[in-house]
């Protein structure tokens, strides 16, 4: 297949690394991955905090990127953008957008995917030959388990992975406490809701913690980091993408 990779906004300025594991995990399975230059930010954050109409040149811009016919799938390491994409857009194309606009949310939206739902329900794999010898918890980010509702997805290729240690998360469920602009609008609540989170984690002894949202990894590896707990975070795609000829290594900063 020949797949779009959409980097996000804090994959492009922030967390690289990730972008660049899912782009190694899907060549690594056979597939031609493209980068369209011109791709921005989704427009996620704008309509999360009441700005609808504002984003609709980033929606059309996105719309354009992506809706080469040669693109057989557009995937994004990111579970609350591949939400927007999938359920945001439509709305801002319909309430804001031309009939042009809504065509091409509608052809783009049908072919979006989060990692790990292209993994299991498109490629029709869990066995990605990925090697982690750590103990690993799974964090399910509100928009992927809430809005997508990946289920199991991300549990089914991390059970698959050589030598890892996979510890279920007490109340795994339960938010995190970033939600974007969430985390500065409340704070207090948001670091109670943090505070739950880094509780429930320190139980498990998990060396690292897990998740398909760099959003959430940003905001759980803050507080870990803060009260020095020795547990690091690192997104999905990182740990599929380790092999035992090409195993991840921390570098300190990460730690």
């Amino acid at each position: 297949m020949r797949i779009g990779l959409f980097a996000t906004c804090l994959g492009d300025t922030l967390f690289p690394e990730a972008v660049k594991s899912t782009a190694v995990l899907l060549a690594r399975l056979g597939h031609d991955v493209v980068f369209p230059p011109g791709q921005t930010c989704c427009g996620q954050m704008h309509v999360n905090t009441g700005y609808q109409r504002e984003p609709v040149p980033l929606v059309r811009n996105f719309a354009e990127q992506f809706g080469d016919a040669s693109i057989d799938a557009v995937v994004m390491p990111s579970g609350s953008c591949a939400g927007s994409v999938r359920h945001q857009h439509e709305i801002i194309a319909e309430r804001y957008g031309d009939a042009a606009l809504r065509a091409g949310v509608a052809t783009v939206k049908a072919k979006t995917y989060e990692l790990s739902e292209f993994l299991v329900d498109v490629l029709d794999v869990t066995q990605v030959g990925a090697y982690f010898p750590h103990r690993v918890t799974y964090h399910p980010t509100c928009h992927s388990l809430r809005m997508l509702r990946v289920g199991e997805k991300p549990l089914k290729l991390l059970r698959a992975v050589d030598s890892i240690d996979l510890v279920e998360l007490p109340e795994a469920d339960s938010c995190c406490g970033f939600g974007g602009t969430f985390a500065v609008k409340n704070a207090e609540t948001s670091t109670a809701m943090l505070q739950d989170k880094m509780n429930n984690i320190a139980t498990t002894g998990a060396d690292v913690c897990t998740a398909g949202d760099s959003s959430c990894l940003m905001h759980i590896g803050g507080g870990l980091s803060r009260i020095k707990s020795g547990t690091r975070t690192l997104h999905l795609a990182q740990i599929l993408s380790s092999t035992r000829t090409s195993p991840y290594a921390p570098t300190e900063a990460a730690r």
